[in-house]
């Protein structure tokens, strides 16, 4: 993994993935996936935009969508009230935040 990471529990108790600020974005998406299921279908759509199957993908997940392009990765959110309001990353980082991710989604959503 290419960009640092931490885990931290926000005054709720939720545990939160912490990025640096100029990937910060990717955490409002990533933190809204909530089964290891969901995150091996965003890992396919993103490898199938890798080997050519498409072009480009669109993923929307409440306030923020990811667009998967071959080389690069972008989150926007549309409701923040600063900027930034994108993110940008390579997709095989992208790939890797995700697998990040699915890695903890059982001690995050415990029953």
């Amino acid at each position: 993994m290419k960009y640092s990471y931490e885990f931290k529990k926000d005054p709720f108790g939720d545990l939160g993935l912490v990025l640096p600020e100029e990937i910060s974005l990717f955490s409002d998406f990533i933190e809204n996936i909530a089964t290891e299921e969901q995150v091996d279908e965003y890992i396919e759509y993103t490898e199938k935009v890798l080997r050519g199957v498409y072009k480009e993908f669109e993923i929307e997940l409440n306030a923020t969508s990811v667009f998967i392009k071959k080389d690069v990765t972008t989150v926007v959110n549309n409701f923040r009230i600063e900027e930034p309001y994108e993110n940008t990353i390579e997709t095989e980082q992208f790939i890797e935040l995700l697998l990040v991710w699915r890695k903890k989604i059982p001690e995050i959503f415990k029953g």
